[in-house]
């Protein structure tokens, strides 16, 4: 059997920037075939999707991940060739190291070991996308309506989206906060910087209220969420001239948001703010995700105890973080619990991964499986040890 270390390096040898798959999933449906699991490719537009399980009853527990990775950047920027794996000083470099192609090398690895000398008591899948990094919405979220149609119901869902932060095994993810763009554009009137009486500078009128945007308490967090934040990305104003003042000034903002406000809620608030500061203003909103907690101890109380089996640290429960395709798979009723490598040099240049945690990451994945698999098994099962929460 191929170590994992040479399937993530044939993956990162892929230049898949998001959409292209550049051929990864054909490698992982070759794998997992192999395995014994039945493969289904399910394509979307340009996105390419991987649909796979094996067994024949019981719940089912999808592993689900990404093969698609963001633009390397400049490539003179890079110590070695973003899409030629290298080792140095016991790391694995490229692009996708740790975003996520080393986890998803680690969960075929880990599922291979683990079917080849298992009985099955439950369903085990794979649900793989490349259109994770980019828009969204040819990959997981039409594979989970695929799913619907069909009546096929996902119980649990462990993504490997890099989740630790100084050590594999420190952190895993249990929810995510939504996400909610908007596109401002606020309308002065332009004219001569030397006359600015008979003008309306959009973006000194705009200052004030921006400023109450930004120091805005829009909640004080809930649970495993940090607080509300809004951030401003991208202001744009002006001619390029130096002696006009601009008649209109766009901005764009994001709200990364706990399940203590509602989108609504925050839609609410920022219209209020820019009416009380007599702005004329069209404001267009981009909801790219609501956020989503897998409250149940059931799932991510096995996934804690198989880390701290192989690992020997408890991790710590967090909702931090930017958006992941759980968004789409948790309204589906499924328990979601995120857990990969660590997030240190995601979409960075030089991205990397240590080798240790190749190797650590598969033994995990496959206690989860292995552990997941005797909690249904029929003497554990009919004693009511297995299963969800009540």
């Amino acid at each position: 059997m191929i170590p994992t270390f040479d399937l993530a390096a044939e993956l990162i040898r892929r230049p898949s920037i998001s959409p292209d798959d550049a051929g990864c999933q054909q490698v992982l449906r070759q794998r997992l075939e192999s395995a014994g699991f039945r493969c289904e490719d399910m394509p979307f537009g340009e996105v390419s999707n991987l649909w796979a399980t094996i067994g024949n009853s019981g719940p089912l527990l999808v592993l689900a991940g990404h093969t698609d990775v963001v633009p390397p950047g400049p490539v003179s920027a890079w110590q070695s060739d973003p899409f030629a794996p290298s080792v140095r000083d016991d790391r694995l470099y490229g692009r996708g190291a740790a975003d996520m192609k080393g986890a998803v090398a680690a969960m075929v690895t880990a599922a291979e070991s683990f079917v080849a000398g298992a009985s099955l008591n439950c369903r085990i899948g794979f649900l793989i996308t490349s259109d994770e990094e980019a828009a969204a919405v040819d990959g997981t979220a039409k594979v989970i309506d695929e799913l619907q149609r069909r009546r096929e119901q996902i119980d649990y869902c462990l993504i490997g989206e890099p989740s630790c932060v100084e050590r594999l095994g420190d952190t895993i993810k249990i929810g995510r906060r939504g996400s909610i763009n908007g596109l401002l554009s606020i309308r002065g009137l332009q004219g001569h910087v030397a006359y600015p009486h008979k003008s309306i500078n959009p973006i000194h009128r705009a200052l004030p209220a921006l400023q109450a945007l930004v120091d805005e308490e829009w909640d004080q967090g809930s649970g495993a969420f940090p607080p509300t934040c809004l951030q401003i990305s991208n202001i744009r104003a002006g001619t390029g001239a130096d002696n006009v003042i601009p008649g209109e000034m766009e901005l764009r903002f994001n709200l990364r948001y706990s399940t203590a406000i509602s989108a609504g809620q925050i839609r609410e608030r920022v219209a209020a703010l820019l009416e009380a500061a007599g702005l004329e203003h069209d404001l267009r909103w981009h909801e790219s995700g609501q956020p989503f907690l897998t409250e149940s101890q059931a799932f991510r109380g096995l996934v804690d105890r198989c880390i701290e089996g192989e690992l020997g640290l408890r991790p710590e429960h967090s909702a931090s973080g930017g958006t992941s395709d759980g968004r789409f798979i948790a309204p589906t009723g499924a328990e979601v619990v995120e857990f990969g490598p660590c997030n240190e040099s995601i979409h960075r240049v030089d991205e990397n991964i240590a080798l240790d945690e190749l190797d650590d990451l598969a033994r995990v994945y496959r206690r989860i499986l292995e552990q997941f698999n005797l909690q249904f098994a029929p003497d554990t099962h009919q004693s009511g040890s297995g299963g969800r929460d009540s």
